[in-house]
């Protein structure tokens, strides 16, 4: 990593002695390792998720809720693949349904690496949790590794990921990466209990004031996906409001009326997946990201 160009945003410093612009050295670091229950009903029926948090983000969105590890100055945990591999068995012998790896596209050389020594041990599936912001070759390095590909696909106005995420190329980089984990992963399956055993399941955010953004949204994966049974989509309604994002039409929480605006609207493309109750805004969701299962 002595001149990264891994992430869309081919930064190209040496992460090998300063941080990159996902504000991560090459060292893997970790902030969380625990059974997580947030994730939505088919990846974990039981609401026992082996979540594995890392630190930094390639993306850094301004209204991100995981300001604490994707922020300017990232909490987290250095480990090495020995105990990273240790973290993932441990998680399995905890009961999780699965094993969770969130936000981690900045670490997936390592993660590559790891996977393949710890697979022939995983009884579980192995679930590749991320912003959807990943380059075609980023993730190639995990094919026939992961299981299930959980991805965002958070802008389709390229002004607008501007400047939410100082990535203008979002929506056009996003399409592609989906495409390629599909390829790599397939139509969803699942086992006789409504499990997801392997597939691609879709996020998406609604914004406040962004309803017309997220309406697009659904036209892109439309047409990426004209078979709605060979993915899951996710409507998420979570948003909150943060007191570090400065944007005005990100002030207030998100209305009943714009996210059925979007839910009908998938439901009319014939989308199969999640919707989100209203209990699910709010602060109180976030995990306490301080070293728990890491250290």
């Amino acid at each position: 990593m002595s001149r990264c160009t891994l992430c869309p945003r081919a930064c190209g410093v040496d992460r090998d002695v300063s941080l990159g612009a996902c504000r991560a050295t090459s060292r893997l670091t970790l902030s969380r390792a625990a059974l997580h229950d947030g994730e939505e009903p088919c990846l974990s029926p039981k609401g026992k998720s082996g979540a594995v948090f890392f630190s930094g983000c390639a993306l850094g969105c301004v209204f991100c809720q995981n300001d604490a590890i994707s922020g300017a100055d990232p909490f987290g945990i250095e480990v090495g693949e020995e105990r990273f591999c240790e973290i993932l068995l441990d998680l399995q012998k905890q009961g999780a349904e699965n094993v969770d790896l969130v936000t981690g596209d900045h670490f997936i050389l390592q993660i590559a690496a790891a996977l393949r020594r710890v697979r022939p041990q995983l009884s579980v599936p192995v679930i590749f949790n991320c912003s959807g912001y990943e380059t075609v070759e980023q993730l190639r390095l995990l094919d026939g590794l992961v299981d299930i590909y959980l991805p965002d696909f958070k802008f389709a106005s390229e002004s607008l990921a501007a400047r939410l995420s100082r990535a203008a190329d979002y929506p056009r980089v996003a399409a592609a990466a989906l495409s390629e984990m599909h390829r790599q992963v397939g139509d969803c399956v699942f086992d006789g209990e409504g499990k997801l055993l392997s597939g691609l399941l879709i996020r998406h955010l609604v914004l406040p004031n962004h309803a017309d953004d997220s309406l697009a949204v659904l036209d892109i994966l439309d047409a990426l996906f004209p078979d709605k049974e060979s993915v899951r989509l996710s409507l998420m309604r979570q948003f909150t409001p943060m007191p570090s994002c400065r944007e005005d039409d990100l002030r207030r929480p998100l209305t009943t009326l714009e996210y059925r605006r979007v839910t009908a609207r998938a439901e009319e493309l014939g989308f199969l997946g999640y919707v989100q109750e209203k209990s699910s805004v709010g602060a109180d969701a976030i995990p306490a990201f301080d070293g728990t299962g890491v250290r």
